[in-house]
């Protein structure tokens, strides 16, 4: 619909507008897990799930409402803020009730809920816009999403009874004294979690991952319809059977790590993400040839996405955390993946033109991020919560001279202003100077 012309009705968007809106959603989403973590920390995950939900739906029909590059872009990236209201408070929920060496076999449970909506999505979605027009896909689902809400408030508790019950049976201000001793300070959490190495390499991997993920989530629709030239409602139903091999994946993977590897989440990610670039390699001829196989395919590529993705979301941040920091963990490593899920929509959304390569060389992109993430994933193959290090006190200095020497460089090739090129080099120096002791 976006990329329809105004005379049919559409939005009239070429691809590359529509890969950076999607992305806007990726970036809002992934500084709101940043921050988002930290808060869910101190708020009730009731309040933070019913703000999300309500206003993410309100969100959708605003944006079927609206028009112009630049509103929808506002409307789609606020939308994504409202939506990473939603996964740390379940981490936070998950933590309450569930020990650590169950933890792989709960949140799995838990992931399978959004694999099974994501099979719906695709089918309420693609036969709304089928009858409805493409605005269908974003009124329908909304009105969903705000009866789920009302659901939720009815009916989530946030911890054990038991645990509520020894907290009432406290004197005020020994359940208060309680709970400030048990909360560590925000500059401690944030401490804790941005110099945790593991959990810098986990946002890496799901940054790739998320990358190919969002390749066949966002992209694989229009792909279809491309490529085997069928409607939104055919393609649609193709790709509701992507939810299938998705909640598998969602479950067994966190029930493998806690069966085979000792709650080690790191083989099965790995294994299942080399897995994964090896079929994505294959899928464009799939859907070029066969209806049938292209739905196989997408079985296994639900299975060998959605089992690491849950796993790197929830269970391996809540494992490798330091104590009192599972949300804060969680929220860190969802921002770097959607900072890649982001960066996938408009590397997508550029090469699948045909002047570009076309959507050959965009698939084969997707495989090279998939093996990319797995090989990071490597490093970690024996990791455990007692093997947790912390990065050297000279960690951000390192990488704030990494960047500025970046962002030099490219000012240069940029051919951007002398005085901004001057100026970025300059402070790469200066910040490297400070690790003199003169300086310092």
């Amino acid at each position: 619909g976006m990329k329809m012309p105004l005379a049919e009705g559409g939005l009239g968007l070429v691809g590359e507008e529509v890969g950076w809106i999607l992305a806007s959603l990726k970036i809002a989403y992934g500084v709101g897990q940043l921050l988002n973590g930290q808060l869910s920390e101190r708020v009730s995950p009731r309040v933070m799930l019913a703000i999300g939900m309500f206003g993410s739906a309100a969100l959708n029909v605003l944006f079927g409402l609206s028009a112009g590059f630049w509103f929808l872009l506002f409307v789609w990236a606020t939308n994504g803020f409202c939506q990473s209201l939603g996964w740390t408070p379940c981490v936070r929920v998950a933590a309450n009730w569930v020990p650590v060496e169950r933890r792989g076999h709960a949140i799995g449970i838990i992931g399978t809920g959004y694999q099974i909506t994501l099979g719906l999505t695709y089918f309420i979605a693609s036969q709304a816009a089928q009858h409805l027009g493409w605005r269908g896909a974003l009124y329908v689902p909304a009105i969903l999403l705000a009866a789920a809400g009302v659901v939720m408030l009815l009916f989530l508790r946030e911890m054990p009874p038991e645990q509520k019950e020894v907290a009432h049976g406290q004197p005020r201000k020994s359940s208060a004294r309680s709970r400030a001793e048990s909360q560590i300070s925000l500059v401690d959490s944030m401490y804790w979690t941005l110099y945790n190495p593991t959990l810098w390499l986990m946002g890496l991997a799901l940054g790739l991952l998320n990358a190919c993920r969002y390749g066949f989530v966002d992209w694989g629709v229009t792909h279809l319809m491309e490529t085997q030239k069928v409607g939104v409602g055919k393609a649609g139903l193709q790709y509701v059977v992507i939810a299938i091999g998705a909640t598998a994946g969602a479950y067994l993977a966190g029930w493998a790590t806690d069966k085979f590897f000792g709650s080690r989440r790191a083989p099965v990610i790995c294994l299942l993400m080399i897995l994964l670039g090896a079929v994505t390699l294959v899928y464009h001829f799939a859907a070029g040839w066969n209806a049938m196989a292209t739905m196989v395919l997408l079985v296994v590529i639900g299975f060998c996405v959605y089992g690491p993705q849950v796993l790197l979301v929830g269970t391996a941040p809540a494992d490798l955390a330091h104590r009192g920091t599972a949300a804060a963990a969680a929220g860190f490593v969802n921002f770097l993946g959607y900072m890649g899920a982001a960066t996938g929509d408009v590397v997508t959304g550029y090469y699948s033109a045909d002047e570009h390569g076309g959507w050959q060389v965009a698939i084969y992109i997707w495989a090279g991020w998939a093996f990319a993430g797995a090989a990071i994933t490597a490093v970690l193959w024996n990791t455990t919560s007692r093997r947790i290090g912390v990065l050297p006190s000279m960690f951000p200095k390192l990488a704030a001279v990494a960047l500025l020497g970046i962002a030099a460089i490219a000012a240069t090739r940029g051919s951007q202003p002398l005085p901004l090129t001057a100026a970025t080099a300059a402070a790469a120096i200066c910040l490297l100077g400070s690790f003199f002791t003169r300086w310092a």
